[in-house]
This record gives C-alpha cells, structure tokens and sequence, in this order.
C-alpha cells in the first residue's frame, strides 16, 4: 500500500489531520491500532475549550483560540459532506467556584493572559442572580462562575464517526486493528506492521497518543508522552437542566449529563474505581443538587495523554525529514485545527501557522 501521507493512529487528531490532507488532495493512508489499544477518542468529555488554555504559553491560547473559531464552519462541512450531524454547542462555558478565593487568582491570571493576548479573552463573573438566571439548578455553594463565550461542547463520538465516514469519502484508506512496528526510510518511509502489512509513504504523520512512546523514537522522536486517567459518570436521559458546560458536569445533545472528570496519575491503568467516582459524584452534587436523584447508567476511565508541560507538540523529525510527531490532549478542541490550519503546515506552504513553540526543543533547552 502507497500513500503520500500515512498516519500512524487513528483516533480524533489523526482522522482530523487526514481529512484535511485529503482536502489538499493528498493520497492518506490511517493505520488504526487493535481494540485493546487505549483510546482517548472514545472517553473524553468532548469539550471545545478554551478557557484556562495557554496561561504560560499565550500562543497555546491563540491556537485553541483559532480552532474554537474554525470549530462551527468545520463541523458544518463534516456534516454536508458525511450526511452525519456533529451537534455543537457553542454557547460559553462555565469555571464554577465554590469561593471568592479561587475566583480571585484565577480572575488575576486571565488578566494577565488577557493582556497578552491584546485584549481577546472574552469572559466576564456572574454571581448572584445574575448567575442562577443563566444556570436555575446551580446550588448555593456555587459562589461565582467565570463565563467564557468561546468554549462550548459536541458530540466526540459523534465527530469520530463523522471523520472516519469523511476520511473514506474522500478516498482515503484506514486499515484497522493494525499496530506499526518498524518504521524505516531506505528511501520514502517503509512501515511495518505487526500483521506483516508493509505501507509506503512519502511522509509519515505520528498521531497515534500514548503509542508514540514506541513509534516516536524509531523515526527520531523524543515523543515524551504520559498517560493521566480521567474517570467519568453519565446519568440518566433528563430534561433540560444544564445550559453551559463546565468542567464538572454537562448535559450532552441526548439528554444525559456527564460528569468528570478525574486527574490520576496511576501509569496505564484505566480502571473505573470507586473512590474516583464517589468524589466526581459529590463535587456534582454540590453544584448541581438535583443530580442527587438522578440515576446513574455508566462509568468509564480513560488516559489522556499528556507533555511534560501539558502542551502539544508539533515536531518534524531531524534524523528523518518527512516525519512529523502530532500530540495533544485537548484533541476535541484542536480538531479544527489539526483539519484546517496543520496541513498547511505539513506541506510547508506561505500559510502554515507558525508552531515553533510546541517543537520538542522545548524540553531540551
């Protein structure tokens, strides 16, 4: 199999990132790993996030920033193009507090950001009144909320749908249940994978998660990527109860709320456990009291995946030109980016974002 492009890893950020090769009229081929891979792509909490984004980095708040304002025009295009609906809810979102003191620090750090960023950080501080007439079921330990009007939430498996179904439609390859383990380049990129497949690239594009640790190095990559274990619950179908996500709970396009998540470092172990689950079910209740009678139907962990300094990276290979290292853990929210705005970059055009600052340089200096 030949291809202008493989991509090793097929969850969100690979598929996003193939679609829009394909866009470019490139010949893509997705290698998708076994089922017992770990798959952040099908736990996440499907937010499109920018608040709290970038507060030591604002060129990390600039791209989740570009992404979040590409998010509706691209899932609109996924949509006409797959039939498939990616529900998105762009709305706002809500960092709730339960004090005026963790209000106030954080307050003082998107300010600074604010400034950094010439002034475009729309958010303001609802209390009171004004906070119970945007969220009536918030509780009365809910002191303030930071409402930042460019984040919103979707659907991701609805999105991971959609992108596979787009990436066939326009003519890309995805060979599942395959896991690369050679990679080589005697003279385009020769990878082999643990079936015997042999796939021939011009260019090979690592998105593969937690699997880069393996890959990475074979074409030169550092790939310094750690697995963080996020446990989430969802509720019972409800009416309408929750207007704005935050980062306790959301109610998603169905009806059911999901609440979570965790931040475990625990290694590679994605195991759902009862202490996670009892303290995201009573910080939920404590913002949202009515979700004491609400009736639970599953739970999950996943792993993200993260950097040393929880940014992504964007690397193109020295010991082998033509490879590049895509990682993140905000893949939901990036996910415009990474189909509209990073093959451009990929293809070195006049119109490729500058990422120098998400290089792996970064853990070398």
């Amino acid at each position: 199999m030949q291809a202008d492009y493989a991509i090793i890893g097929g969850g969100i950020v690979g598929l996003s990132v193939a679609w829009g090769l394909l866009g470019r009229g490139h010949k893509v081929i997705v290698i998708d790993g076994e089922d017992g891979a770990f798959r952040a792509s099908r736990g996440n909490f499907g937010l499109v996030w920018v608040q709290s984004k970038g507060m030591n980095q604002p060129r990390y708040a600039e791209w989740s920033q570009g992404s979040a304002a590409a998010w509706a025009g691209y899932a609109a295009e996924l949509a006409e193009e797959t039939g498939r609906d990616v529900p998105l809810d762009q709305n706002g979102g809500l960092d709730l507090h339960f004090s005026d003191e963790t209000l106030e620090k954080t307050v003082a750090q998107y300010e600074t950001l604010k400034s950094k960023l010439g002034g475009n950080y729309p958010y303001e501080i609802l209390r009171g009144n004004a906070l119970r007439r945007e969220e009536p079921h918030l509780g009365p330990k809910v002191a303030a909320a930071i409402l930042h009007h460019q984040d919103g939430h979707t659907n991701p498996l609805r999105l991971l749908v959609a992108l596979a179904d787009g990436v066939r439609k326009r003519g890309g390859q995805v060979v599942n249940g395959r896991r690369v383990v050679e990679a080589a380049k005697p003279d385009g990129f020769r990878l082999t994978c643990d079936d015997g497949t042999v796939i021939e690239a011009g260019k090979v594009v690592v998105t593969a998660g937690l699997g880069a640790a393996q890959i990475g190095p074979q074409l030169g990559f550092k790939a310094p990527v750690r697995p963080q274990r996020g446990q989430v619950l969802i509720t019972e179908k409800l009416p309408k109860m929750i207007n704005r996500p935050s980062l306790i709970a959301r109610q998603v396009d169905e009806g059911g709320i999901q609440i979570g998540a965790t931040n475990e470092e625990v290694g590679h172990d994605d195991r759902v456990t009862t202490p996670g689950v009892a303290h995201l079910a009573a910080e939920a209740v404590a913002a949202y009291p009515f979700l004491a009678r609400a009736q639970l139907v599953r739970s999950w962990a996943a792993l993200r995946i993260l950097t040393p300094d929880g940014l992504p990276i964007y690397q193109q290979s020295r010991e082998m030109p033509g490879a590049y290292l895509v990682t993140c853990h905000s893949g939901i929210t990036l996910s415009a980016a990474h189909a509209r705005f990073l093959p451009e970059w990929l293809d070195a055009t006049e119109a490729a974002p500058n990422l120098e600052v998400f290089s792996e340089d970064r853990f070398t200096l």
